[in-house]
């Protein structure tokens, strides 16, 4: 029953913001996203903590300013989703606009695929979708959500513009096939992992456990990794997505340590680009949340 009712809210609010022209749509989505920024207070709590650990020099103001700008960019990106359904190649350029895609162009080129590095930042499921409608699709790696029925619908959208998803549960053998065929795969990176699937490497100056994923897949295959985010730009009044130079990951003589030290680079780049846009990264993850043996965890 709960399934059935996320499903059937969830359906309800895309097609009410769909029919609705986009800047009524994202107003109407910042009003949902503020009403849930008001019953959620365990994810303030964590945005809280998150920015405190993070962030220490930032005043309680300006701390609350960047947990209000979460939301607001999760109302803006849930607006654009409902939109999907109408944006194709003619109109999507007035919703985006590319900001080195040549370093895209460059690293496909090479001929040995192309990985993305990306992460919850501003608009991620709009930078992806937007760039196949442009001319390059792409394949997604994700993680199915835990209810069923709201995992097709969201997958639905995602598919309308001829990208295709990749579980991340079995996803080894379909990466390496759409390298092979010099195809781009987009992986989100800045997610809390495991013990048994991750790597401590510095993120914002606190050990993370981070996916080692791309960094295995890069080396492995000589796949290029290109920095790919999409961000809100507010001058512009539309979604910029940049793509980064190709990264030259290090190639050391112990294979784990050069797994690590390119792990901590792309890291760090995610840092950066979190950096400039504090506030449209989600924050409200407990990013920290694996520690290495023996510590004791950061969130109650």
């Amino acid at each position: 029953m709960r399934h059935l009712l996320e499903y059937a809210v969830g359906s309800v609010i895309l097609k009410v913001l769909e029919r609705l022209p986009r800047p009524i749509a994202h107003s109407m989505a910042f009003l949902l996203a503020d009403g849930l920024y008001w019953i959620t207070p365990k994810f303030r709590r964590i945005a809280e903590q998150n920015l405190r650990m993070a962030l220490p020099g930032l005043s309680d103001q300006e701390r609350q300013t960047i947990c209000r700008g979460v939301y607001k960019s999760l109302g803006r990106l849930l607006a654009e989703c409902a939109h999907f359904p109408t944006l194709n190649t003619q109109n999507a350029q007035q919703v985006v606009f590319y900001d080195g895609v040549e370093n895209y162009q460059a690293a496909l080129a090479r001929n040995r695929g192309v990985l993305f590095l990306t992460a919850h930042l501003g608009a991620w499921e709009l930078g992806a979708f937007a760039h196949a409608l442009l001319g390059y699709p792409l394949h997604i790696l994700y993680r199915p959500l835990d209810n069923p029925r709201l995992d097709r619908l969201v997958n639905r959208y995602r598919l309308l513009s001829g990208n295709k998803l990749i579980d991340k549960r079995n996803s080894a053998r379909e990466v390496l096939s759409a390298l092979a065929r010099n195809e781009t795969v987009g992986i989100l990176a800045d997610q809390n992992s495991s013990l048994e699937e991750g790597v401590f490497v510095n993120f914002f100056g606190i050990p993370a456990c981070t996916t080692a994923g791309i960094a295995r897949i890069a080396l492995h295959t000589g796949a290029a990794v290109v920095p790919a985010f999409c961000v809100w730009d507010s001058g512009q009044q539309r979604f910029r997505i940049i793509f980064g130079q190709r990264l030259e990951l290090p190639t050391l003589e112990d294979k784990e340590k050069s797994i690590r030290a390119a792990t901590q680079q792309l890291t760090s780049v995610i840092e950066h680009f979190i950096r400039r846009y504090p506030d449209q990264w989600l924050w409200i993850h407990r990013r920290w949340k694996t520690r290495p043996p023996g510590e004791p965890p950061l969130y109650s």
